[in-house]
């Protein structure tokens, strides 16, 4: 496990980092006589500077640490790598290599995997990262086949997961192929999470197309968004907006990269989603409301986009203690570094 922060370690990359600190780093012997020998290493010298909140962390190993592992896991990687692009230690991408090389299963969490893909672990491989930069490691590197609808991918030897909790989904997944499925749902209930979630991260992407500026196409996205229950069609909008239907479809997939019949059904999930959240409506008549049609309907588009059925959403994300009345007035490896754990 590396840790490639040397400034300071952000308190979500913190949190991915204590994921397999928890999962591998104590020894469970009621559940398995063989656990995981988990060693927490840096790039740089043997430590890394203060973090957020006046934290500090040292490491006892370096990246010769890596030597030998069996499972070397990159929770994620500074920040300035994703958004800027700005380059990894060039020893830690070679350490990776090697590792790979030597027959180490490499494990990323979250923007882990761009450290994967730099070292080019994981050219020609499916791999997933946290939703938010998915477009950035597919455009970055075009050899990798990046699917941000997953919680995890299993490639065999290399594995990847989106963010944050999805690290965790992973991990007792490592445990599952490697100690079984009954230790792997006991340590589960011993963390008091599921042992697998349903779905995937297109349960948690904000389906909503950012605004526009185009101030031609603003008021009748709004229009539609008020009127959603209504069967709308693009000559409708197109209509509305006093444009042909050829100049309307140009001009929303300028402004938001979508085409306007996307971007309806978007809008539509994106309202369903809401009702499910905030109130407890029947089923059906969420897919009334936001123009999804029959409950059928409703529970196709959920589990095409979204990954999960209408009801398994409501149960994940309803909002018991605030939904307001069923009414129709709402329309092993670290953050920064690669970790090895050896069972």
């Amino acid at each position: 496990m590396v840790v490639a922060e040397e400034i300071g370690i952000p308190s979500w990359d913190l949190y991915e980092l204590s994921i397999p600190l928890t999962v591998f780093g104590k020894p469970q012997p009621d559940l398995s006589d063989h656990w995981y020998d988990l060693r927490l290493c840096a790039t740089g010298e043997q430590g890394a500077g203060g973090a957020e909140f006046g934290l500090a962390l040292r490491t006892p190993y370096g990246l010769e640490g890596l030597a030998g592992a069996d499972t070397v896991i990159v929770t994620s990687v500074p920040d300035a790598c994703v958004e800027k692009g700005e380059p990894l230690a060039p020893d830690l991408t070679e350490a990776l290599r090697a590792a790979h090389a030597a027959g180490a299963r490499m494990v990323s969490l979250c923007t882990g995997a761009f450290a994967l893909a730099e070292a080019g672990i994981l050219d020609g491989r499916r791999a997933t990262a946290h939703w938010m930069h998915t477009a950035q490691l597919a455009a970055r590197y075009p050899k990798v086949t990046v699917d941000d609808s997953v919680l995890y991918v299993d490639d065999g030897s290399v594995l990847t997961s989106a963010g944050l909790t999805a690290g965790l989904d992973l991990c007792l997944h490592l445990v599952r192929r490697d100690l079984g499925a009954h230790v792997a749902n006991q340590l589960a209930r011993r963390m008091v999470v599921p042992a697998h979630r349903p779905g995937g991260q297109a349960q948690f992407i904000d389906l909503s197309v950012p605004e526009t500026d185009d101030a031609g196409l603003g008021p009748v996205l709004e229009w539609a968004r008020a009127h959603l229950d209504r069967p709308l069609t693009v000559d409708d909008l197109a209509r509305r907006a006093a444009m042909s239907p050829r100049t309307f479809y140009r001009r929303l997939h300028a402004a938001t990269g979508t085409t306007p019949l996307r971007w309806l059904l978007n809008q539509r999930l994106a309202r369903a989603q809401s009702l499910l959240e905030s109130t407890d409506l029947p089923v059906e008549r969420v897919g009334e409301l936001s123009g999804l049609g029959t409950a059928n309907n409703l529970r196709h588009h959920f589990l095409k986009q979204v990954g999960v059925a209408p009801g398994e959403y409501r149960r994940s994300f309803f909002a018991q203690a605030s939904a307001p009345p069923a009414t129709e007035s709402c329309p092993a490896a670290t953050e920064s570094a690669p970790a090895p754990a050896k069972a």
